[in-house]
Parts: structure tokens; sequence; C-alpha cells
């Protein structure tokens, strides 16, 4: 390159590669979905690409709701032709084979990847379409309730990690980014205070911590459900859409959380 140095010709030419294969490294996260199968055999194989074609076409397009739709019991019939590459995972991998069924039975990680279009064109049979660009990072505003003992998901108190690692585990199937604001950006606001806040004023703290905008959300421990029941809020396109499951594991209702919030800011709706 005429007017740069070998070094600094080469450093450009690597920067050019990676900005042009990052588009393509980003389309293969996003089309590739990952279920857990027991053994490698074929009957197996063949559930599993059911589910992870579930999987890719909510991940895709943010609506959890196309699961639900009469047209998927025939995709899923054809589930497997629409995958592209798929590998195994063995998730007992450096445990030895301990009877005589060997890997029969041991559980895999299935991971299949899909040709954008492919799904694309599934999207749009479903009356769907593709999800683009980098998901917002949110910033959630949680408290939680267990008997006596209670407090404000924050990023800098010890009480919580368990949940916090949770919450950030149930982002990965959608691609989704959260962060947990600390305890000076609370903006003050109090577990009461926190339930009672309206959403724009917890968007505004969001900003400050860095994210796009605010989940608001509480978990209390109800022994009557034999579960938690956990309340969502998240405001979108002027609006503010509210979500609640009841009798399920801290985890599931992460999980519902997270899915929630991708439907809205997905323009799919109300959860």
């Amino acid at each position: 390159m005429p007017g740069f140095s070998r070094i600094e010709a080469a450093t450009i030419s690597l920067i050019a590669i990676l900005l042009t294969s990052y588009p393509a490294a980003a389309a293969s996260e996003l089309y590739q979905s990952q279920t857990i199968v027991t053994g490698t055999g074929d009957v197996n194989r063949q559930i599993g690409f059911k589910d992870c074609l579930d999987k890719v076409l909510v991940k895709v397009s943010g609506d959890q709701r196309l699961t639900q739709k009469p047209e998927m019991l025939a995709l899923r019939d054809k589930a497997a032709d629409f995958v592209q590459s798929f590998r195994y995972r063995d998730r007992l991998e450096g445990i030895p084979v301990h009877d005589e069924q060997g890997t029969h039975d041991r559980p895999h990680d299935l991971s299949c990847l899909y040709k954008p279009a492919v799904v694309d064109k599934l999207l749009a049979q479903l009356g769907s379409k593709p999800w683009l660009g980098e998901r917002p990072l949110i910033a959630v505003f949680m408290s939680a309730e267990q008997g006596s003992r209670h407090f404000v998901l924050t990023a800098d108190e010890d009480q919580g990690k368990t949940m916090r690692e949770s919450f950030s585990n149930a982002t990965a199937p959608l691609l989704m980014r959260i962060t947990f604001p600390k305890t000076g950006q609370l903006g003050g606001l109090g577990e009461e205070a926190l339930s009672e806040a309206d959403m724009a004023r917890l968007d505004e703290l969001a900003k400050k911590a860095g994210a796009a905008r605010a989940l608001a959300g509480s978990i209390v421990w109800s022994d009557k459900d034999l579960g938690w029941v956990a309340d969502w809020r998240l405001a979108d396109r002027g609006k503010t859409y509210r979500w609640q499951v009841r009798g399920v594991s801290f985890d599931e209702a992460f999980r519902v959380a997270v899915r929630g919030a991708a439907q809205i800011l997905s323009g799919h709706g109300q959860p």
C-alpha cells in the first residue's frame, strides 16, 4: 500500500478482514440453536431437530408465540430438512463411561446451524420476520422477597449473586444483553419505591447506568403457588407492557422476563 509501512499495511488489512467477517460471525451466532439430547442416535436427533427449529425461529424473530401456531406442526415434521449442519458435545466429556450402555444414554448438546435465507423464508411463511441488529442492553431493576428476606438485585452486593447468574444465563438463547445497576445507580429508590416508579424514570436511570432501557420487576416466593410469582414491566414505543408468571423456579421466572422483553422489543407486542 503506497504511503504505508509494511506493519501499517498489515494492520489495515487485518482490520478490514475483521470488519468484513464480523457480520458473518454475528449471523452465524444468530442462526443457530442448541438443545440437549440423549445419546447420538437418529431417533433422539430428530426430536432434537424439532426443538432446535422452535428455538432458532424464536431467537431470530424474537416472537415466542411462533411455536404455538398450527403451521408449526407441519414444519416440525420436516425439521431435519432445514438444518445446514449439526454437531454434538458430550455433556459428560472427561467422565469415563461406567455402565454397559456406554454412550447411548449420555446427555449431549446438539447444536444446529441454519442458513439465514432458509430461516427467513420460514418466518415469512409464519407471518413474521427476522429481528436483526444488536440487541439493546437492558438494565434490570428487580426486587426479591422470600419470607423475611428481601432485597433489590444490584451488581455490587453479594446477596442475589445466584439470581444474577441465572438471569444472565437466561439471555443466551435469544442473544439478549442485560446489566444490573449498582446500589448508587438506583436513584435512591428502595424496594417499595422501585415497584411504584414509572418506567420513564427507570429508563432514565438505565441510561445513566449505560443501558438502553429498563426492565422492572419483582419476584416473591409463594407457598400457595409452590414457587415464585414474578411480575415484569417494560416500556416501548410509548406503551408500558406488563406480564406475569406464577409458581415457577426463579430460573424460569427470568427466562419469562427475557422472552417477554425480546417479544416486545422485536415489535411483536404483548408477551
